[in-house]
This record gives C-alpha cells, sequence and structure tokens, in this order.
C-alpha cells in the first residue's frame, strides 16, 4: 500500500469494509463466486494497486440470475414497510461506515475527501426517503361511469433491476436506484463500472450482512463485474424487466435499442452539457463560487458538471475577470487532503480525452484565458492530475456541443433579451442540468416556463452542479429521458395495473353498449 493510502487510513477503511487484496466480483448476498480474470483497480490519486476484483463469468451470472428471480417470489410478498424496515437497517449500517466507505469512494475514483463522504450521505439520505415511501405506494380509485362499479389502479412489483453504474459516482446512484427498488419489492443486480469495482463490493458487503440478519433471501441484492460484455449479459436477459443504466450517450443508444428490441423497459441517465446563463442583474457573490465548483469540482467528471457560462455583453468582462481570478485560487492535489480542491481525473485515457479537447477548441477559433495542462511533479505521480482550463469559445463549435468529462469550462457572450441566451442555452443535443442567476423575477420565470430552459434540471441562483434526494433527477433530449431518486421515481420500479370492479346485480358495458342475449 501506498505512502499516501497509509497517511490517510485507506488501509484501515479497507479493512472495515471487508476489501482484500483479490476480491470475488459476483455475489448474490453472501455468496461470491470468483472467475479467473480478474480487473485490476488503481487509485487515479497515487497510481497505486488497491486491489482486484473477479469477472463473472457466463456460469456465475447464471447463478446470479437464478437466485435474484426466486428471491423476487418471496421478497414482492412481503409487505412494503417491512421492506422499508431492511432499508432502514441498511441505512444505519451506511451511517456507521461513512468513514470508511467515503475514503474508498476518494481514492478509488479520486474525488475530493468531502464528496466522498458527500455521496455515501446521498446513499444515507436516499435510504430515509425510501424508508418512508414504504408507507406511500398508494394508487388510486376512479369513478366509473358505469353504475354499481369502481375502478382502482394499483402498483405492483416489477422484477429483477439491472442496474448499470458510472465510474464518477461509484456507489450514489446504485443506492438511488435500489433503495428505490427494494421499498418497491424488486430485487437488484448491480453491474459497477470497470473503472471503480472495489466499491460494489464494499456495498455488497454492506446489505449481505442486512440481510444475513433479517434470515432475508440472498438474491435481493446481487453483484457483477466487468466490462461491456457482461453489462450486455443484462441488457438481453428478459428476465430482467428494468435496466437502469448511467453513462455516456453511446453507451445509452446501445442499451436503450437492445433493451426496447425485447420490450423491456430502460432508466437512462446519460450526458449533460450544462450551461449557466448570467444576466445583468446578477450577483457575483452568487455567481463565482456557483460557476467555478459546477466547472472544477469532481474534476469535472460529473453529468452535472457546468461546461458553458453564457454571459450577457454588458457583464461579460467583470463576470469573465472574477471567475478567472477565482481559478488562480484553486487548489490541485491529492484529494484526500481536504485542503485541496481538485483531484485527479480517473485514468489516462480521460486525460487524453481532455487535451484533445482543448486542441479541437483551439482549432476551432477558442480563445484559451486559462492554459490547461498534465499537473507535473511530486505528488502527482499518477500522471491524472490535469488544470482546470477556461476557453472563451462559440456555441455552435463542434467540442462545445459534446460533453468533454473533465475541467473545461467554455466562456460565451449573449446580447439582448435573456430568450437569446435561453435559445442558446438549449441550442446542445443534450438536456441534463441547466441555471440562471438574476435577480430580475420575469427572466426567472420566463426560464423555468414551457418557453425556457429544455433540460430536466433548471435551478435560479444556484449552479448547475448536485442535487437533493426529495426531487426526480434526470434529463431530456440525449440525457435519456430517465428520472431516479426522489419524487415520484419510484412509479418506474413498479408495473400499473387498474381494476375494475362491478359490485352491481348487473352487467352493464363502458360506453353504454349493449349485448343482449
Amino acid at each position: 500500500m501506498s505512502t499516501v493510502a497509509t497517511s490517510f487510513g485507506i488501509e484501515e477503511a479497507l479493512q472495515k469494509l471487508g476489501i482484500k487484496e483479490v476480491n470475488p466480483g459476483t455475489s448474490t448476498g453472501n455468496k461470491w463466486f470468483s472467475g479467473e480474470d480478474t480487473i485490476a483497480s488503481y487509485s487515479p490519486v497515487d497510481g497505486k494497486l488497491i486491489g482486484k476484483v473477479t469477472v463473472t463469468t457466463k456460469e456465475d451470472y447464471e447463478k446470479v440470475m437464478e437466485s435474484a428471480t426466486a428471491a423476487f417470489k418471496t421478497f414482492r410478498t412481503i409487505p412494503a414497510p417491512q421492506r422499508g424496515e431492511i432499508v432502514r437497517q441498511f441505512g444505519n449500517k451506511l451511517r456507521e461506515l461513512k468513514e470508511p466507505l467515503g475514503k474508498l469512494v476518494s481514492y478509488e475514483m479520486g474525488k475530493s475527501l468531502q464528496e466522498g463522504y458527500g455521496e455515501v450521505q446521498e446513499m444515507i439520505d436516499i435510504c430515509d426517503f425510501a424508508v418512508g415511501l414504504s408507507r406511500q405506494l398508494n394508487g388510486q380509485t376512479i369513478p366509473s361511469e358505469r353504475p354499481g362499479h369502481v375502478m382502482r389502479e394499483q402498483w405492483h412489483s416489477l422484477g429483477v433491476v439491472g442496474i448499470i453504474s458510472a465510474f464518477n459516482f461509484p456507489v450514489a446512484v446504485w443506492a438511488w436506484n435500489t433503495a428505490l427498488a427494494w421499498v418497491c419489492g424488486d430485487v437488484c443486480v448491480w453491474k459497477a463500472s470497470e473503472k471503480a469495482p472495489l466499491c460494489s463490493v464494499a456495498c455488497q458487503n454492506i446489505i449481505a450482512g442486512v440481510l444475513k440478519e433479517n434470515n432475508l433471501p440472498e438474491g435481493i441484492s446481487c453483484i457483477i463485474n466487468g466490462d461491456y460484455k457482461i453489462g450486455e449479459m443484462m441488457t438481453n436477459d428478459t428476465r430482467i424487466p428494468l435496466i437502469s443504466a448511467t453513462g455516456s450517450t453511446r453507451m445509452g443508444r446501445i442499451v436503450g435499442a437492445k433493451v426496447a428490441e425485447r420490450f423491456g423497459k430502460s432508466l437512462l441517465e446519460l450526458g449533460g452539457n450544462n450551461a449557466i446563463i448570467i444576466t445583468p442583474t446578477a450577483d457575483l457573490k452568487v455567481v463565482v463560487p456557483g460557476a467555478v465548483f459546477g466547472a472544477v469540482g469532481t474534476a469535472g467528471q460529473r453529468c452535472t458538471s457546468t461546461r458553458r457560462l453564457i454571459i450577457h455583453e454588458s457583464v461579460y468582462n467583470k463576470v469573465r475577470d472574477a471567475i478567472v481570478g477565482a481559478y488562480a485560487q484553486i487548489k490541485i492535489g491529492n484529494p484526500l487532503d481536504e485542503t485541496k480542491h481538485v483531484g485527479p481525473l480517473i485514468d489516462k485515457d480521460a486525460v487524453a480525452m481532455y487535451l484533445n479537447a482543448i486542441e479541437k477548441a483551439k482549432a476551432e477559433g477558442g480563445n484559451v484565458l486559462i492554459e490547461g495542462g498534465v499537473v507535473k511533479g511530486e505528488g502527482f505521480e499518477s500522471g491524472c492530475y490535469v488544470k482546470p482550463a477556461i476557453i472563451e469559445a462559440k456555441n455552435h463549435y463542434e467540442i462545445v456541443q459534446h460533453e468533454t468529462f473533465a475541467p473545461i469550462l467554455y466562456l460565451m457572450k449573449y446580447s439582448g433579451e435573456v430568450e437569446n441566451a435561453i435559445d442558446m442555452q438549449n441550442g446542445v443535443a443534450q438536456g441534463l442540468s441547466s441555471a440562471i442567476m438574476t435577480n430580475e423575477m420575469k427572466e426567472a420565470e420566463k426560464f423555468l416556463s414551457y418557453s425556457g430552459s429544455d433540460c430536466g434540471i433548471a435551478n435560479v441562483n444556484i449552479g448547475t452542479s448536485g442535487a437533493e434526494i426529495g426531487g426526480a433527477f434526470g434529463g431530456e433530449k440525449e440525457t435519456g429521458g430517465g428520472r431516479e431518486s426522489g419524487s415520484d421515481a419510484w412509479k418506474v420500479y413498479m408495473r400499473r395495473q387498474t381494476n375494475t370492479v362491478n359490485y352491481s346485480d348487473e352487467l352493464p358495458l363502458a360506453q353504454g353498449i349493449k349485448f343482449d342475449l
């Protein structure tokens, strides 16, 4: 183990989470299956090997699915509030292990330690939300047009939910799905990102203990590990009625098409190309921290990261100078050190994409205000640390039209009314998160109106990055249209059924149809 890992308590954290040098990557509760092939997990923080996870074989995948489908038949019969009690216990375990799990998230993924803790807190929060929801999975009574009849709508458990998660939120996205799916009576099979597989093993260790303590079927929570070929096993599997997939738009196109071919359901959380509109009345005390954190937080590796600042020409120079000045104060370094603002990108492939994007922006005419590049020297041996860059650009540039998962911020001007800025913001293929900075009520309401932001998330006087558990999370257009977490997002994990009950002595038909014998 590296000096960094030792200094910041990573070894102790791994021990508390049951992580070993080589870990079985396939599990149904307390049963673990080890394949011959392995995935090595290297930390982008210091480039050191954390551990290995074995790859799921076809044979073990079948064992997982057999266990999951069998568990579903039992789990769906347990009353929803009792399922909520299981989720409550899981949330309490997360509270106990928040520190070691948060450290593993930070060390394996590279996000700041505060963000690692914050991600585990999101898991705890969604458990709390799901516990309350377990007593509110309500249908409705519908007036019937026929006398002596009543119509009802009720919701039933869906089945096995397949979850494909991305590296940037290696535990929270899984929890968003599983907490709701579990209270709905579903069981879950999770394929974590091969770039952060140890987090899935840690989470499985935690929930496995809860299932064992409550004498529940192991197949309620399962994990599989491997590359895209393992994911294809799920997307092609008719035993899985719902696939929830988080990742790139390219990945979403493939998953969505494959699941649709077999008439399954897909919940897609894909790319973002998020903008903040800054109007003449915007308060710089709000603009600067919102824009800077949105752009450089998690080293720009959030789907909600701020990619574009659309600034009114009358305040452009003032805002530009303030943002550039703030960037000069950013501290890059070991994310386990809480004095640092920006940690590494996930791997060297991500670094190459970052550098390529900067060169493309320059080639299209972009004016570099803050030069990017790879950070070198002591403490940066992994080769994954980069400098947050700022580039003046045009919205129509090809590189601006695409999401780059890195800390690159594009600045651009708008003139005239706020509608012009909204058109620019909406003028990309993605539609996840958006924000406007203004103290003008009319501008804020136009931004939030039917003709305003076309994104799934639209904020006023806060940035694009981050979301609370209480609201449904997701976006439109090439972001996929899915919704996770709060609000009525639970409905995607259940199947809807309409019932009509005749309590009269006759059989009148709908729409007044006569059928006399």
